[in-house]
């Protein structure tokens, strides 16, 4: 699936973001033609064009950026679905720990890289937006899509572009954290099974041994039934000296994750909801700001 959206998802994304934008710019050009004469229909159209492609070329290359971060995300949310899967199969706790520390690598070199873009993106549409505010707030006449067509379209193009880039950079952040809740699974699931070996030995009872003859597919858990098989086959009954030092080291290996969440980040500000909700409370004060200091309510006598 991560593999196909290389191929082909990049342009598929972006004609379906760029496509609603282009059908504003078209409405608004047509009425722009329709309402301003000239003195050629042929120049009037030949405008219309010359300005829509002029138009499309720019946001192509506007919403292509944001898009391109999306795809080096996505790619990102690959690995750590194979990291899952690494996480079912394989009991070393070394090596978990060393593929972690290379995934949070990458996320960094990600974050570095693309740190002053999404900083630049939003720096750029909040003081556009802004400025548009109070150009809306100022003009004294009656708004129309004429006068007022390009800046919802601009705005539109500039909330897609912040809003592709904030959607993905928390994808890949969430995902990243969801690998400690896995973790914890995991080191639940191999626990109670090595409990349950080590007490299947000590009981001579039939009854008892046909009990525990399969212990985890008594846990209602979130993998399929062939990882569980597989695991079956995978841990047998250690010792009590392999129990203690097993269970150390996954529980060492979950507080590592707990401690560590990855995820995009911005100068240390991790991507996800919870900043996502900071900053849209933040516009939103800005607006109501902007609001408070522009418009004047007056009462008029009774």
């Amino acid at each position: 699936m991560g593999y196909e959206f290389c191929d082909g998802g990049f342009f598929r994304l972006l004609f379906m973001w760029m496509l609603p934008c282009f059908l504003l710019k078209t409405i608004r050009e047509v009425t722009r033609v329709i309402h301003v004469g000239h003195d050629s229909w042929w120049i009037s159209v030949a405008i219309m064009f010359a300005l829509l492609s002029s138009w499309t070329y720019s946001t192509i290359i506007s919403l292509s950026a944001s898009v391109l971060f999306y795809l080096v995300c996505n790619l990102q949310v690959i690995h750590f679905a194979d990291y899952n899967k690494l996480l079912e199969s394989d009991s070393d706790v070394i090596t978990l720990i060393e593929e972690h520390l290379r995934l949070r690598h990458y996320l960094s070199k990600i974050s570095h890289r693309f740190r002053i873009f999404l900083l630049l993106e939003f720096l750029v549409v909040t003081s556009s937006q802004v400025l548009t505010l109070f150009q809306t707030i100022g003009y004294h006449q009656i708004i129309t899509l004429l006068n007022g067509g390009d800046f919802a379209v601009s705005s539109f193009v500039q909330i897609v572009s912040v809003g592709i880039c904030l959607h993905a950079a928390a994808k890949i952040s969430h995902r990243a954290q969801r690998v400690a809740s896995v973790a914890s699974q995991w080191h639940a699931l191999l626990t109670s099974n090595s409990s349950d070996a080590s007490r299947m030995r000590g009981s001579n009872s039939i009854g008892n041994f046909e009990t525990l003859v399969n212990p985890i597919r008594t846990i209602p858990v979130v993998f399929s039934g062939s990882d569980l098989e597989s695991w079956d086959g995978i841990i047998g009954p250690p010792s009590y000296t392999q129990m203690a030092s097993s269970y150390n080291k996954r529980q060492a290996f979950v507080m590592y994750l707990q401690s560590n969440p990855a995820g995009v980040t911005l100068y240390g500000w991790t991507v996800d909801r919870k900043l996502i909700s900071t900053v849209f409370l933040g516009e939103f004060s800005l607006i109501l700001f902007v609001l408070g200091k522009t418009l004047v309510f007056s009462r008029q006598p009774t």
